[in-house]
């Protein structure tokens, strides 16, 4: 068994506060590691070399910044599969999946280097008599991340990749179930170029997190993780005057009109209901059929595809999801499918006896399908984060658009139809902050924004995109005037442009 790092001014660090949490491989049950539980002193030491690393960062031009971050993604590209390997051993994920993890990442570290284009300010010259009017955009300072288990590569480089590009200096607390790719990250980072401090990795639990939201040197905080903690991190955070923005859960709807391609739908659910192990905040987790008609053809077609799941080992490139990340995760959705029996759905696929030979005492679930959920019942209103899908039947679209708007959290929601009207509808009307037309996980590329709507989000940026940009930097407008004449006098209104 591997002890584990933190990773502070440029080196790995041991653990000093004695605390440890145990490292699964998810796949066998095992523990393969101990994972340091930093103290508050142990996240100060990282904060106070990010403070001291930041100013020359911040006035190291854009350009030469965006350098090190192309390095960076020749060094990932090289590592690929070393990181892939990590993250399935650690996490439980496929290694097709982890590679996935990977490339989402990749793709915002690759928008990032187009950062000094995006710091450019304005200007406005002769605003006034001999006055021009200029914008900078500057960085935060010691900025902070705190990061989920479900996605250890992309969500800390949507995190860390706009910060640092815009001269920030970064912490990252990742989660404490899978810390393998952000240690990776950090060595890799340093290897590229980035001078020590700028990007430092704690591990830890609640103190180490309340130990970033209530130290004064840091600016801002991002974070993703539940509703219950990211709506925490946000009152706690902003109560000590940072800028926050924070990511939490979701219950995401799929609408299939009966005009929709029941082939392609179908596909689309599995993937986007199973993929790893349902573990994703844009998992499609209720499908709403439009009419009786549509929703018997879609359990007809749909409870052979998920009781023919290959559910296997994260090595294994033929399965379609691994296990689960901890036994406790097991036990929670295991909890809801027990729960949705004594509720009064009907459970159409039971994935709850699976067994895998060899790998007993792994964390695995078999695929889950429900009918006729109904919207007063938990296992609709509460996010399950397991390989469970629940068909919600409707009568009409209204009802259907109503389940969606009404769900308290926001996050993504798809429409499956050939009615190019309905599709408009729907999208403009839907109260979700991420739309997909055919498209079951409507996750936006780099150059876009990602972020809900409701209960699903916290502040008002969203991550990556020209708001990531926004969020870690700070606007200062200077007004200048260079007089050329004699003296007016004073002045004592406010000044305009007469």
């Amino acid at each position: 068994m591997r002890e584990l790092t933190h990773f502070i001014g440029g080196k790995h660090v041991k653990g000093t506060s004695g605390r440890f949490t145990e490292g699964y491989q998810p796949m066998t049950g095992e523990i393969i590691s101990k994972v340091p539980l930093a103290s508050k002193a142990e996240t100060r030491a990282a904060v106070e070399n990010a403070l001291a690393a930041q100013p020359a960062w911040a006035a190291t031009n854009p350009q030469r910044r965006a350098r090190v971050l192309m390095k960076f993604l020749e060094l990932v590209a090289r590592d690929n599969d070393k990181i892939a390997d990590v993250i399935a051993r650690e996490h439980g994920k496929t290694i097709i999946d982890a590679k996935g993890d990977i490339q989402r990442g990749i793709e915002v570290i690759e928008f990032c280097v187009g950062a000094p284009h995006l710091m450019k300010g304005e200007y406005t010259e002769g605003a006034g008599p001999g006055i021009d009017i200029y914008s900078l955009r500057q960085p935060l300072g010691v900025v902070a991340g705190i990061t989920p288990f479900n996605f250890p590569a992309m969500i800390p480089m949507w995190k860390f990749g706009p910060a640092i590009a815009c001269g920030n200096a970064f912490v990252l607390k990742p989660s404490e179930r899978d810390v393998g790719a952000p240690l990776l990250f950090a060595e890799l980072m340093i290897e590229a170029g980035l001078p020590p401090g700028i990007l430092n990795v704690v591990n830890g639990d609640k103190e180490a997190v309340d130990a970033l939201l209530d130290d004064g040197d840091v600016r801002a905080i991002g974070f993703v993780g539940s509703t219950a903690i990211a709506e925490y991190v946000y009152a706690r955070g902003t109560a000590n005057g940072k800028r926050v923005q924070c990511f939490g859960g979701a219950k995401n709807h799929m609408v299939i009109m009966p005009d929709a391609d029941m082939d392609q739908a179908v596909d689309a659910l599995i993937g986007a209901g199973y993929g790893s192990a349902g573990e994703r905040c844009m998992a499609i987790s209720v499908v709403v059929p439009v009419g009786e008609q549509t929703a018997d053809e879609l359990v007809k077609r749909l409870v052979p595809r998920v009781e023919s799941l290959k559910i296997g080992p994260s090595t294994d490139a033929s399965a379609d999801f691994g296990p689960l990340v901890t036994a406790q995760a097991l036990e929670r959705v295991r909890g809801y499918v027990d729960l949705g029996i004594k509720e009064g759905a009907t459970l159409a696929v039971d994935g709850r006896g699976f067994k895998m030979q060899g790998y007993e005492n792994g964390f695995y679930l078999g695929g889950c399908l429900f009918d006729n959920v109904t919207k007063d019942m938990r296992i609709y209103k509460e996010e399950i984060f397991g390989p469970v899908l629940s068909i919600v039947r409707a009568k009409k679209y209204e009802e259907a658009l109503a389940l969606c708007n009404d769900h308290e959290y926001g996050n993504g929601v798809a429409i499956f139809t050939r009615d190019g009207d309905a599709a408009r509808d729907f999208a403009a009307r839907v109260q979700v902050g991420m739309v997909g037309v055919n498209v079951p996980i409507p996750v936006p590329l780099a150059y876009y924004t990602f972020g809900g709507w409701k209960r699903s989000v916290f502040g008002d940026l969203n991550q990556h995109g020209p708001d990531s940009i926004r969020f870690y930097t700070k606007t200062k407008t200077v007004t200048s005037r260079w007089p050329s004449g004699t003296k007016e006098g004073a002045e004592f209104s406010i000044p305009t442009m007469k």
